[in-house]
This record gives C-alpha cells, sequence and structure tokens, in this order.
C-alpha cells in the first residue's frame, strides 16, 4: 500500500511537471518570435517564474528549437540578420540547424566600388537550397535531351559552405572575385526518386568569378569556374583493400588475374584521384553599402563523384543563396 501510494505521488508531481513545462514553453514561444537578443532575455525572464530550475532548463532548450524556427520561416519578418545570427550563443545555435545556414542576405541598394583599400572579400556563404541530378536521355525521335531530376538531401546538416575570403579587383571594367581560402568544399549526397545515391563535393575551390560592371551593386552578376577535387583521398581503401596511395593493386579475392585478364576491371583496380570542373553564376540581389555586405543568388553546375575513376561523372545542379563582406567599410 505504501508502494502503491508513493508511485501515486510521484505521478501526480510528474503531471505537474510537465503541465508546467507546456506552460512555459507557450510563454517562452512567444517571446522567441519577436527576433532578436530581447527575445531570449524575455523566454529568461518567463521562465524564472513558477517553473523549477529542471523546467526551466528543459524549457531553454525547446526555446532553441522554437526561435530556430521562427528564423527559417519565410515570412520576411522572421529573417535571420547577420546582427541577429552574430549575437546568437553556441547553446542557443547547438542542435537547431542554424549553424548550417547562412544570414539572409540584406535588402540594401547602394553601391560599393572595388579598388584602394577595399581589394578583398571575407564571409563567403554559399547555402544551396534546391539539388538536381541532370541526365541525358533520348526523346521518341531520337534526340538527345536533357533533364533536371530533384534530390533529395541525405547529408547531414553540413553541407554549406562558409568562412571563404579571396581577392577583390578589376579588370576591363569588370569586378573580379578570387577565392582563396576557408570552408570551401563539403562531402555532401542526394537521392533521386528511382532511390540512387549520387555523392558529390560541393566546392567553389579556386573560383575566380568575372562580374559584369566595375562596382558591386545590385544586379551584378559574377560568373567563373572553379575546380572539383576528388570526393575520396589518395589514403582510402575500397571494400576490397584497392586504394591510390596504399592497399592492393587488384581485387585479392582474384589471383588469377594476375596473369592478366583483368580488362573488364580495369577502371576498379586503377584508382585514381580526379580533379574535375564546375562553374558558378552569382546574382547580387542586396548591398549594404555602410556595413560591406552584399549577397543574392546563386546557381552552380559541377561534376559528382568517380568513385576513383571507375564510374563516368554525373552533372549536379544546385540553387541557393550566398553573402559576402568587404572588410574595411565598418572600421
Amino acid at each position: 500500500s505504501r508502494a502503491i501510494t508513493t508511485r501515486s505521488a510521484r505521478a501526480r508531481s510528474l503531471s505537474c511537471v510537465m503541465r508546467c513545462s507546456v506552460l512555459a514553453l507557450c510563454a517562452t514561444s512567444a517571446a522567441a518570435l519577436q527576433v532578436g537578443p530581447s527575445a531570449f532575455q524575455a523566454a529568461r525572464t518567463v521562465a524564472k517564474g513558477p517553473v523549477s530550475r529542471a523546467v526551466a532548463g528543459a524549457s531553454q532548450a525547446a526555446l532553441a528549437a522554437v526561435f530556430a524556427a521562427a528564423l527559417v520561416s519565410p515570412d520576411a519578418a522572421q529573417a535571420l540578420t547577420k546582427d541577429t545570427y552574430n549575437s546568437l550563443t553556441y547553446d542557443q545555435i547547438k542542435g537547431t540547424g542554424l549553424a548550417n545556414k547562412c544570414a539572409d542576405v540584406t535588402s540594401g541598394t547602394g553601391t560599393i566600388n572595388v579598388g584602394g583599400k577595399l581589394n578583398k572579400f571575407d564571409e563567403l556563404c554559399l547555402e544551396p537550397k534546391e539539388f538536381f541530378v541532370v541526365e541525358s536521355k533520348l526523346d521518341k525521335k531520337g534526340n538527345m535531351q536533357t533533364e533536371e531530376i530533384v534530390g533529395k538531401m541525405m547529408t547531414r546538416q553540413t553541407y554549406t559552405l562558409t568562412g571563404i575570403d579571396g581577392d577583390l579587383s578589376t579588370d576591363g571594367g569588370k569586378v573580379i572575385m578570387k577565392e582563396k581560402d576557408g570552408i570551401d568544399y563539403a562531402a555532401t549526397t542526394v537521392q533521386t526518386p528511382g532511390g540512387e545515391r549520387v555523392p558529390f563535393l560541393f566546392t567553389v575551390k579556386g573560383l575566380v568569378a568575372k562580374g559584369t560592371s566595375d562596382s558591386i551593386k545590385p544586379g551584378l552578376k559574377l560568373a567563373g569556374d572553379y575546380v572539383v577535387p576528388s570526393y575520396r583521398t589518395g589514403l582510402f581503401l575500397d571494400p576490397k583493400g584497392r586504394g591510390t596511395t596504399t592497399g592492393y593493386d587488384m581485387a585479392v579475392a582474384l589471383p588469377a588475374l594476375q596473369a592478366g585478364g583483368d580488362d573488364a576491371l580495369f577502371k576498379e583496380n586503377n584508382k585514381k584521384f580526379e580533379v574535375l570542373s564546375g562553374k558558378t553564376e552569382l546574382t547580387v540581389t542586396g548591398v549594404d553599402a555602410s556595413t560591406g555586405d552584399f549577397g543574392g543568388t546563386f546557381v552552380s553546375t559541377q561534376a559528382s563523384d568517380t568513385d576513383m575513376g571507375s564510374k563516368e561523372p554525373k552533372t549536379i545542379l544546385l540553387k541557393g543563396s550566398w553573402t559576402a563582406h568587404i572588410p574595411g567599410i565598418d572600421e
């Protein structure tokens, strides 16, 4: 009887805590919709009321998720501005997916003239939002047609490129952006409706993009090529232990092939580090001349993984948004 009474008391206590959690979450959710640091301060004030410390801690974890959902809303009122993004702490970003998101493009219509001390860019961030696998096939008339097949992202939220810097210059009255360093590659995999998974290395390594005017302003287009390194590195070994710099030079389970006759498996055995190419077009839709921030949309096409030379690369089409910053203006 005493045990039953104890369990009943614990159940009532847990129920009370859960109800308090729900009430706290509702209150903090309303506060979270006020985008900005003040939203978190208001949420903390609410959580310090009648709710216990344990419940408040759970409420804060829920708040981060609610705030993240509000920020990624397509509503312009919930835009993730650069100031808001920089004001968030590690704990507020952790587990929300915001680390994989670029700050929203500024809506300014200013102009930045490149030259003098304004000869570099940093904080370049590219966030792909649409993925397509481009395939060619014959139609009923025998003509070759290309089709863009929508791909479903299979990778965790780690495919955004960020922290990229480089040089800005002009040549022949045209702006030129040259990528130098940063987190400029991300191993990514998409899946087509048929179930095929297509891995590729999303990158802008060595990008040299030439613009259509001599200044950075809305409407500017920058287009250029970049290199796409191999998805696998030299130390990678396939399931049969074959690699480029290490491992076997053929499938160990087929010793008879040592005497020849491995032409059918030549591509599988002959591993190589392939460097392919890609191209992108960056369109500027917003410029804040007072802070040096600018950005817009981009479209990129590049080669997919070749499994170290054993497969023909597919063409990957990416569409998304990008932002960058010119240091020196806001200093």
